[in-house]
């Protein structure tokens, strides 16, 4: 298990999250700061099945993409998920604030921690990384987290 890899999921990220201004323009991309929070809660719902999206890349890669969830190397900038995931431009926002965002973030990491819980000997489908399990997910939350807060210069 990665112990600092969910506490810096739990706790690490809303103190950083924490510093960031609402109006804060991104490093790249087309998401601001609501919709790069209202992303990242999207995927954690994906975790724990709340949301469900079909495998979207051939299964031969899996392999492959799993490898990196292992390793120490991070997305790239304008890392693209899959279009059917994701299209070319960002989700309307969908919560009446940017507070209310990080609540709703928060709130998506715990009910993911719960649910694998509950369910331990679970997994779920990821659209571009197959079928995960629960430490699993942690590594590629971390490093999904961690990218988009390289996006808006929260962390190095």
């Amino acid at each position: 298990m990665q112990p600092g890899k969910i506490d810096f999921l739990r706790k690490e990220m809303f103190d950083v999250l924490n510093q960031l201004p609402e109006n804060t323009s991104a490093n790249w991309g087309l998401m601001n700061a609501q919709q790069m929070l209202e992303h990242l809660a999207d995927f954690f719902d994906v975790s724990y099945e709340k949301i469900i999206f079909p495998l979207s890349v051939p299964e031969e890669h899996l392999p492959k993409y799993k490898a990196f969830l292992y390793s120490d190397k991070d997305f790239r900038e304008n890392t693209k998920a899959p279009g059917n995931v994701l299209g070319d431009v960002p989700l309307d926002l969908r919560q009446p604030s940017f507070n209310d965002a990080k609540e709703n973030l928060r709130h998506s990491v715990e009910k993911f921690i719960e649910w694998f819980k509950d369910n331990p000997s679970k997994t779920s489908l990821h659209p571009a990384f197959g079928h995960l399990n629960y430490e699993q997910w942690i590594l590629l939350h971390h490093k999904h987290v961690r990218h988009h807060l390289k996006q808006f210069s929260l962390i190095d």
